[in-house]
């Protein structure tokens, strides 16, 4: 049970499908499929990896047939409903992980988005309610000290170190929507203070922001507004010439928006690998594939996925990288200890 735990977890981000939204059913729907699962799912399997006698003819032309034809990107969900060796409550362990990792995955794409919304509206919030006299000093330097811990950046040379931190990009974010929702750029400069021209001001920045966490993925999102002071200072210009060939004119590149987006974005981030081919005639051996995206290769924590894949499916399995040219550039291969 630990073991097959284990391995669904570490694969929990290869268990969701990207680009196909699951339909909503009820509770009563879900028992019901939950009853037909355990009474046929393992049927179904055994109909798989049972081997008929065939006819000569008929023999060649099968074999030549890739399963599964076209590849898989849920991994999770090809070796719950095809791994010839796993029980019934293995397979319902699969599944309810690759459930839940369907479930977060939305939370993943928008990971800048909730965390700087949480912390705005919690500092916002605070510091408004202590305006108004309904917190102490002491409460309150509390809180600045809590939330001067949350939103700080550590310098690349820092040991703590991993990339942008998503709650101080996401806070600057919408700080700096509030500084646009409150700076009317087209009337004076200075910013009246009319207690109903206030209210508006700030309806406008719940709007704003409202709409910016609906519409914007993080790698949108982050690339959308360059202006934060997370992002303004890591700001670098170069000279491009007119395409009259004029004098050069400078240019303004937000490269740091598009690396923080980058690093917040899971097609980016985390290495595309599908399911490619099993051999389903011989010794049900499991071939998974990974494409280089702008030829980034494997690390070896890669050998690794393939033990918890191996775990699972309960034969060899190979992991493959291959360029855009489809040559292999790298591979991995584990055997379970029962085949040895």
């Amino acid at each position: 049970m630990e073991q097959t735990l284990d391995a669904c977890h570490a694969l929990m981000n290869y268990g969701v499908d990207r680009y196909r939204r699951p339909q909503k059913i009820s509770m009563v729907e879900e028992e019901n499929r939950r009853k037909d699962r355990e009474a046929y799912l393992q049927q179904q399997v055994n109909d798989l990896w049972r081997t008929l006698p065939t006819k000569a003819g008929k023999a060649a032309k099968k074999e030549t047939r890739r399963f599964p034809e076209e590849p898989q990107e849920n991994i999770l969900y090809f070796i719950e409903k095809n791994a010839p060796l796993l029980e019934p409550w293995q397979r319902e362990v699969v599944r309810i992980v690759r459930k839940v990792a369907q479930y977060f995955y939305p939370q993943r794409q928008t990971q800048v988005m909730n965390e700087g919304w949480a912390t705005f509206w919690h500092y916002t919030l605070l510091n408004t309610m202590y305006d108004e006299g309904q917190l102490a000093d002491g409460y309150m330097i509390e809180i600045l000290s809590s939330h001067t811990n949350v939103v700080f950046q550590p310098p690349v040379t820092h040991p703590g170190y991993s990339g942008i931190n998503p709650y101080a990009l996401g806070f600057a974010m919408f700080s700096d929507i509030k500084r646009i929702c409150r700076a009317d750029r087209r009337g004076p400069r200075v910013v009246p203070r009319h207690r109903r021209q206030r209210l508006d001001q700030d309806a406008r920045l719940r709007d704003a922001a409202l709409q910016g966490r609906k519409l914007h993925r993080p790698v949108p999102f982050a690339q959308a507004d360059a202006r934060p002071a997370a992002v303004r200072g890591a700001r670098r210009r170069r000279a491009v010439r007119t395409r009259s060939g004029g004098h050069p004119r400078r240019q303004r590149l937000p490269a740091a928006a598009r690396v923080a987006g980058r690093q917040h974005d899971l097609g980016w981030r985390e290495p595309n690998i599908r399911v490619w081919n099993v051999n389903a005639r011989g010794d049900r051996s499991l071939t998974l594939r990974h494409v280089r995206h702008n030829d980034r290769p494997l690390d070896n924590s890669a050998e690794e996925v393939v033990k918890h894949v191996a775990r699972l499916w309960g034969f060899r399995v190979r992991l493959e990288s291959v360029d855009n040219h489809e040559r292999v550039m790298q591979h991995w291969e584990v055997t379970p200890p029962h085949q040895h």
